[in-house]
């Protein structure tokens, strides 16, 4: 995260149908001092509203909300090319709405009764022009893919650096951690993971973990280490 990014309060937008729930977001995000809660959106045509008016950073929104959805309110945000950064709250039964979403393109994904520290972990990564997805939902993914004996050609194009990068971004990893762990700048972890993403045909860390976890890839790395 730049120094720019560092000073800047993150402004949140919360969309979520249940009343409590916003309530528990907000007394939770206002013990931080770098965040701010500026407005909330009860379902979908409301956040086009909120938007508008508080111009928030981040918008932490229920993946499932009355009027229009949130995937409604993503596929409308990114034709619009909103800048806003989009942070998805869901429960483990919307795994088909994930992956749709996943291919739509949030920033972030995190499972309603995660930790306060993942809820704020990914705000932060999220703002600072990060993709998060929940360590509790990669678990969940792991659990729906069925693997394939065969091994993708595209990792063949891939070398022993790019497998452990890609591994680590799998796990959840920042890139300055990845940087840490490789005794790499974190500047290199991200130009590597550019590359890499170019190489799998992905879009983002999302849609690379996902992959990463399809092809097996912490398993081919160690085999080969």
């Amino acid at each position: 995260m730049s120094n720019e990014n560092s000073l800047h309060t993150i402004k949140v937008l919360i969309a979520d149908d249940h009343d409590l729930i916003r309530q528990g977001l907000k007394s939770i995000i206002a013990y931080e001092k770098d965040m701010v809660v500026t407005g909330e959106a009860a379902n979908g045509e409301e956040v086009f509203t909120m938007l508008e008016l508080y111009k928030p950073d981040v918008l932490l929104m229920d993946i499932n909300m009355p009027i229009m959805s949130g995937i409604e309110v993503l596929k409308k945000l990114k034709l619009a090319n909103n800048t806003v950064k989009v942070l998805l709250l869901t429960v483990e039964s919307d795994k088909k709405t994930i992956l749709q979403a996943i291919e739509i393109g949030a920033e972030g994904y995190i499972l309603k009764g995660s930790s306060t520290e993942e809820l704020l972990e990914g705000i932060r990564r999220v703002f600072g022009d990060e993709n998060y997805i929940d360590k509790s939902l990669v678990t969940l993914l792991f659990k729906r893919v069925t693997h394939n004996d065969s091994e993708n050609k595209v990792l063949k194009e891939l070398g022993s650096r790019d497998l452990e990068i890609l591994m680590y971004i799998s796990k959840g990893m920042s890139n300055k951690e990845i940087g840490a762990q490789m005794f790499l700048s974190e500047k290199t972890i991200k130009n590597n993971a550019t590359r890499i993403f170019r190489i799998i045909e992905v879009r983002d860390r999302v849609q690379a973990t996902i992959y990463a976890i399809e092809n097996r890839v912490e398993e081919l790395f160690l085999k080969n280490h």
